[in-house]
């Protein structure tokens, strides 16, 4: 008698119970998760491997795509010699190898970044994978931005100080293609990470830790700041590019308040709907 008083209370209970969500991936031991991880390492690094491949395949193309602000820049100079030149036996190599390296991860990012996302997105509800997948792509466009602003702003203008300064002092012009190259590296890849900022900020608001309204108040601080990291990023003490550069970085800056204007607005619905509900 007992044991049907305690079968009926059971299924009562069952009746009035939440079902619980369905789980977005089976349980998977410790190891399998490894193997999960090991694979995902194992795709990024044929993905890297077949992107410096093609770059080693087609490496005079891409260098004639490289040397396009020099190029560009030349054509305005036609009496100033401008020869890239080694100074070292293995400088030519180690172009080769820059080449190969930074152009392969530039180009198999995209793909590292969706491997990435296929290994984490079984263990984040659907809010978490749409916040992540939308930022995934936010910061792939941001750092493209910021290589095309290099690319084909920056980099000739900063060719161009460079050559007008050396015509000044009457300088001799023996530029390496390691000093090139490495120039055009760190510019390039500087303002692609220094392009991400505004996702930093819209984080910051939607963390709770920072404010629109704060945001605004601190324009002064945001100025100077951009100034700081354009004189940073920038190798010349060039005005024009370090400004250029700068005003783009606070451009970008006044668009993270847009945007985390929006941001304040969806989670003040969101709570709105909690307390009616």
């Amino acid at each position: 008698m007992a044991d049907n008083e305690e079968d009926d209370l059971s299924y009562e209970l069952d009746e009035f119970a939440e079902p619980l969500p369905e789980a977005r991936e089976k349980p998977m031991a410790f190891f399998d998760h490894l193997e999960e991880l090991r694979w995902t390492l194992v795709k990024s690094a044929i993905a890297f491997a077949v992107c410096a491949g093609v770059i080693g395949v087609f490496l005079k193309r891409f260098n004639e795509v490289l040397t396009w602000p020099l190029n560009s820049v030349r054509s305005d100079y036609p009496t100033f010699q401008l020869d890239l030149g080694t100074t070292s036996v293995m400088e030519g190599f180690t172009v080769v190898i820059q080449m190969c390296f930074v152009g392969g991860l530039i180009m198999a990012a995209p793909l590292i970044l969706l491997f990435l996302g296929q290994f984490i997105a079984p263990a984040l509800q659907e809010c978490e994978l749409k916040l992540v997948a939308s930022g995934c792509v936010a910061a792939m466009v941001l750092f493209l931005l910021g290589i095309c602003f290099s690319f084909f702003l920056l980099v000739p203008g900063t060719i161009r100080v460079s050559i007008e300064l050396n015509q000044l002092f009457g300088f001799i012009t023996r530029w390496t293609p390691g000093s090139y190259y490495g120039t055009l590296i760190w510019l390039t890849l500087g303002v692609g990470a220094a392009f991400e900022f505004p996702l930093l900020i819209i984080l910051l608001v939607h963390l709770g830790l920072a404010s629109s309204a704060k945001l605004r108040g601190w324009w002064r601080h945001s100025l100077v700041l951009c100034f700081v990291v354009a004189a940073f990023v920038t190798p010349t003490p060039d005005p024009i590019n370090q400004s250029v550069l700068a005003l783009s970085l606070y451009f970008l800056y006044w668009i993270a308040i847009v945007v985390a204007v929006r941001v304040e607005r969806k989670q003040a619905e969101a709570r709105a709907k909690e307390d009616q509900g």
